[in-house]
């Protein structure tokens, strides 16, 4: 079987993943790095806490703000997004992003690489394409837009704003 593969966006890149996903939330958490599903992670919080290389994974439905005091103790935040459709992965990692998270904000499931621009602006940092998407095609993603309108969690200014500020300094 060949290992997963993730795409890192700085520097855009493809990897191999060296964490592993737990899907069902009554199966042992295994040695080594992993991500477990929030369930898991609610009930064996207090043997999770003080481990190194652990991760919380969030179904579309799961409440972000459920982790806040524990941003600091988990090393990545896997999101789910069950269809291309369901963009309450996008409000999650702004969510988290806003209250403080810092580490690693992981999109997974049925997400191509036509999601990925949106995905880094909100926050994301690695992705997980699902089979037979091909991880090394979708890296083009990044350099296909170069001018954001909007202010997102990239960057908060929007584009008036930021020509304001460079005419600004131009013309002083």
């Amino acid at each position: 079987m060949r290992p997963e593969r993730i795409i890192r966006a700085n520097p855009p890149r493809v990897e191999a993943d060296d964490w592993t996903h737990v899907e069902d939330t009554g199966a042992p958490v295994p040695e080594g790095r992993a991500i477990v599903p929030l369930a898991t992670w609610q009930a064996h919080r207090e043997t999770l806490l003080g481990r190194e290389g652990i991760g919380v994974w969030l179904a579309s439905d799961d409440d972000p703000e459920s982790l806040r005091s524990d941003l600091a103790a988990v090393s990545v935040i896997a999101v789910h997004f069950p269809k291309a459709a369901d963009g309450r992965g996008y409000s999650t990692a702004v969510h988290l992003r806003r209250a403080g998270f810092r580490g690693e904000l992981r999109a997974f499931g049925d997400i191509g690489r036509d999601h990925l621009f949106s995905l880094l602006r909100c926050g994301f940092d690695s992705f997980q394409l699902p089979p037979p998407r091909d991880p090394q095609a979708a890296l083009a993603a990044f350099g296909e837009f170069t001018l954001r309108y909007q202010g997102s969690i990239d960057d908060p200014s929007p584009l008036f704003r930021r020509r304001e500020a460079t005419s600004g300094a131009s013309h002083g």
